[in-house]
């Protein structure tokens, strides 16, 4: 297969291996699995960056091979979508985990009061955690972490 690119064509590539390799690696031990499956095409795109006019956004790495190089890695755009996408992977997260934690509370006291005759049955869990997802959206976007109080857990 022959794939052309100008050399801004592929600084944009080199980019988007720079936030997938992000993606896989960020949080990650060294002995990911994930790092290991794309490593063989990481070096083979990082390879063709001089031949293309890109060698200043490669340098080698300390452990052998290429990595992408500090021009690359903290260039302001590429610096402000990888913030971006941790603060909205971070929010994501959070709102589905606080979400989760309520409607297991609440789904608790529901399993309860269903015992009692009369009582009507309640929303379905989607509807449960979508109302609670709604409320923590509502309540980030509006004052952010200032209402957020991290305790420590319990022992034992």
């Amino acid at each position: 297969m022959k794939v052309m690119f100008t050399s801004k064509e592929y600084a944009r590539l080199l980019e988007l291996v720079h936030f997938g390799l992000h993606v896989v690696k960020a949080y990650h031990g060294p002995d990911h699995p994930g790092k290991q499956r794309y490593a063989e095409v990481e070096q083979k795109i990082f390879e063709l960056a001089l031949p293309l006019g890109c060698g200043d956004l490669v340098e080698a790495a300390p452990t052998g091979g290429l990595q992408a190089s500090a021009k690359l890695a903290n260039d302001e755009r590429v610096e402000k979508t990888l913030f971006e996408f941790t603060n909205d992977a971070f929010w994501h997260e959070l709102v589905a985990r606080l979400a989760d934690r309520d409607c297991s509370a609440q789904q608790a006291k529901l399993h309860l009061a269903q015992s009692t005759p009369g009582v009507e049955p309640p929303p379905s869990l989607e509807e449960q955690v979508q109302a609670h997802e709604d409320r923590y959206w509502a309540e980030f976007q509006k004052h952010d972490l200032r209402h957020v109080i991290v305790l420590p857990a319990r022992q034992g």
